[in-house]
């Protein structure tokens, strides 16, 4: 059958579409559905760009920067292509007006948390060495300014989002801030409490189910954290403590919980064996090398040279403690690590000492004894 011959069937049905106003609906649909497809491959995309421009540093670019933010690649694109696929509904003023301010605030939220990490990727990859260099701690910056750059984007996503929803941002926090005095005056106490929970939510030095003590003695287990006060029970009475916010945003506190070291294994293989002399300079090498670097526990350096049993080869055993209070600081002090087997690696390499780590470093938690 000739196919012209359905034509006029073909354009009476698109018509009978438009004149209900169901075709831009289908179109819509269509365009929705095939945006959760292509969304879903969007990582894949980036890596077939990336190896095509940059065929040599392609992998290396994208097992670094891509492969680690995929997911949030993936949701990003997902959304910016049904976000495109809404011009559809425009005709449907009703149902258009309520979708888009929704599908656009998804759109800069997930860009935001991808620029956020993007950033975190970029400061554990380059940050960590330029502070070392610098001689400060990790902790101390590199933590902070990632904190401080997330706020920044927060409040650039706040402010392009209200700027393409004509929201007059700055009326709104004139009018909040006189609000906000207004009510001072009649409730300070209690937003006095609530400032000390937002405090907390945003610092988090414990949560739930964390041991903690207080200055004045008070050590016990947080239950809850609510909109006033902090919850702790105390384990040899088995009371319950509340405790103000407010006080508690204001007071030094001893996370318990958060107190832990990681031992590290690291085996290295020389390819002849070491003289007297040579296991002497390795010793140093290595326990200036790590020493030296902040979170390390002073003095745990333990190193023990052996030869294999063909005695044509020695290997290398150090083992050492790494000290935090968080997951984050724990992963900035392994990078550290990693640049100073780098160090060793080189400085060994100027005596003429030749050797291989065949094994992967070994991380094993070991909690800090109360």
């Amino acid at each position: 059958m000739d196919f012209a011959q359905f034509s006029p069937v073909v354009s009476q049905i698109i018509q009978w579409l438009d004149q209900h106003q169901l075709l831009n609906a289908i179109v819509f649909l269509s365009f929705f559905i095939t945006a959760i497809i292509i969304g879903r491959y969007t990582p894949t995309v980036v890596r077939l760009i990336t190896y095509r421009f940059a065929p040599k540093q392609g992998r290396d670019i994208y097992d670094r920067w891509i492969d680690p933010i995929r997911h949030e690649i993936r949701v990003t694109g997902t959304l910016l292509l049904i976000n495109i696929s809404l011009s559809w509904l425009i005709a449907y003023g009703g149902v258009y007006d309520f979708v888009r301010p929704i599908m656009e605030l998804a759109v800069t939220i997930s860009l935001a948390w991808l620029i956020s990490r993007l950033i975190h990727l970029f400061l554990q990859v380059y940050g960590i060495a330029f502070v070392q260099k610098m001689g400060l701690d990790p902790d101390e910056l590199i933590l902070p300014f990632e904190s401080v750059i997330n706020v920044m984007i927060g409040l650039i996503a706040a402010i392009a989002y209200a700027q393409s929803q004509d929201i007059n941002l700055i009326g709104l926090v004139a009018s909040l801030g006189v609000a906000a005095t207004a009510v001072g005056f009649a409730a300070q106490s209690a937003l006095s409490q609530i400032i000390g929970t937002i405090v907390l939510y945003l610092d988090r030095p414990y949560v739930k189910g964390e041991y903690i003590r207080l200055p004045n003695g008070l050590f016990g287990r947080v239950e809850s954290i609510g909109l006033r006060s902090t919850k702790i029970r105390t384990p040899a009475k088995n009371t319950l403590v509340i405790v103000p916010n407010s006080s508690m945003a204001d007071a030094e506190i001893e996370n318990i919980t958060r107190g832990k070291k990681v031992m590290v294994l690291l085996y290295l293989n020389f390819l002849n064996s070491l003289q007297v002399q040579e296991k002497a300079l390795v010793e140093q090498v290595i326990k200036e090398s790590t020493d030296a670097l902040v979170g390390i526990d002073p003095g745990s350096t333990r190193i023990q040279l052996t030869d294999t049993d063909e005695q044509d080869n020695s290997r290398a055993r150090v083992t050492f403690f790494i000290l935090g209070s968080s997951e984050n600081s724990i992963q900035l002090r392994k990078r550290l690590l990693e640049l100073a087997n780098e160090t060793i690696s080189r400085r060994l390499a100027e005596y003429g000492l030749d050797f291989t780590t065949p094994d992967p470093t070994i991380y094993v938690d070991s909690p800090v004894t109360l």
